[in-house]
């Protein structure tokens, strides 16, 4: 009898251990999976240039579109969809006039970086990770603080546009 009674124990602990492992439904659906980046990455300002923007309308800001290594060589290799490990980084300025270059030039013409504007934005590639977002997971961090997972529901949706660019709306600009 204590012998049964020691296999049952044994069997509910297995059992139970096994359960930890297993994914609930959700989350292999990717249902309740995180779709944010909550970290800066290290050393991001020293990654090379996809690309710059000028943003109108509401945004009005000049624009630098970054990418690490993983990034900028599927860039180059015209690589879809962007391998895992892929990060890329938007950093946006106010768009100044420059009164000394403009000075310099005799007429109004030459706008500048001003202060740094709507802080710093990230997309992470990791296929299974952020699976339920087509492999891609959002940031945006104003002074060093994450936004609110409010404002990072709505990446997702705008990026859906360029569903056959990998999400991804910059082009490399060799």
């Amino acid at each position: 009898m204590k012998r049964i009674a020691h296999l049952l124990v044994g069997a509910g602990t297995l059992v139970g251990v096994a359960f930890c492992f297993v994914p609930s439904s959700r989350q292999a659906h990717g249902e309740t999976a995180p779709i944010f980046v909550r970290d800066i990455p290290p050393e991001y300002r020293d990654w090379r240039l996809i690309s710059v923007a000028h943003e109108e309308g509401d945004l009005k800001d000049l624009r630098a579109i970054l990418g690490n290594d993983v990034a900028i060589k599927a860039y180059r290799e015209k690589t879809l969809p962007f391998p895992d490990g892929t990060i890329i980084a938007r950093l946006a300025w106010s768009h100044d006039p420059s009164a000394e270059n403009n000075k310099a030039f005799g007429r109004p013409q030459s706008f500048v970086a001003g202060l740094p504007k709507n802080g710093v934005q990230f997309m992470v590639k990791d296929s299974k990770k952020y699976a339920s977002t087509d492999g891609w997971g959002f940031a945006h961090f104003d002074d060093g603080k994450s936004a609110t997972d409010a404002v990072l529901n709505t990446c997702f949706s705008c990026h859906e546009a360029v569903q056959d660019r990998d999400l991804v709306f910059t082009r490399y600009a060799p």
